[in-house]
């Protein structure tokens, strides 16, 4: 998937775990917690679902890496590079 292509995956993904947020305000730069509102509930559900659409397992200790739309894209780029 190209960048642009992961970053609307994971901003659908916290669309659908509240729906509240419009995808189409979100920043590259806002927080998932700080500046979109999702609780620990809602990031779990989050990271599920990016499993389950992606196939991307992302370990609890690697979360922080998925903070931010421009930081998921990165992260989320480096774990589904199979070269």
């Amino acid at each position: 998937m190209t960048p642009p292509e992961l970053r609307a995956a994971f901003v659908a993904e916290i669309a659908q775990v509240a729906p509240d947020i419009d995808p189409a305000t979100v920043a590259d730069t806002d927080h998932i917690q700080d500046d979109l509102g999702l609780d620990s509930m809602d990031v779990l559900n989050l990271v599920a679902r990016l499993h389950e659409r992606l196939g991307v397992a992302i370990p609890e200790a690697e979360y922080r890496e998925i903070a931010t739309p421009a930081r998921a894209v990165a992260y989320l780029s480096r774990c589904l590079d199979t070269t």
